[in-house]
């Protein structure tokens, strides 16, 4: 349990740096409310959800584009990556917390490679990567 929460404020510091570094990325509230409490929270909310699209989702996806992904050595895995990011912006567009991508090429592509680095630097830090 331990271990979840870790990856859900990993994924929350991930996301508040893509938002942060790419003006395409924005995570809020469909309130009027501005407050550093609901701020953190509505990246906490977005960095759970982004960790469920990735433990439930990107392990289908990835096994059925093996193939390209070997064709591509690798490198379509930023693709896949981009599209659970733009997966989980639809998702939160039925909650009160939205979570927008602007668009896939550069956005989305961009936002999935700083959300991978800062994950796996921090993952590091903290201990939960394997």
């Amino acid at each position: 349990m331990l271990k979840f929460i870790a990856r859900t404020l990993i994924n929350a510091l991930a996301l508040f740096v893509a938002a942060w570094v790419l003006p395409g990325i924005a995570v809020g509230t469909s309130g009027a409310g501005g407050d550093t409490t609901g701020a953190i929270l509505s990246y906490l909310f977005v960095g759970l959800v982004f960790g469920i699209v990735n433990a439930l989702v990107r392990p289908i996806v990835a096994l059925l584009s093996l193939p390209l992904t070997i064709l591509t050595l690798g490198l379509f895995t930023i693709v896949i990556n981009a599209a659970m990011l733009m997966l989980t912006a639809w998702l939160t567009s039925f909650t009160p917390i939205q979570f927008s991508v602007d668009d896939f090429f550069w956005t989305a592509v961009l936002g999935s490679l700083i959300i991978s680095v800062v994950s796996m630097v921090a993952g590091s830090l903290i201990g939960t990567r394997r």
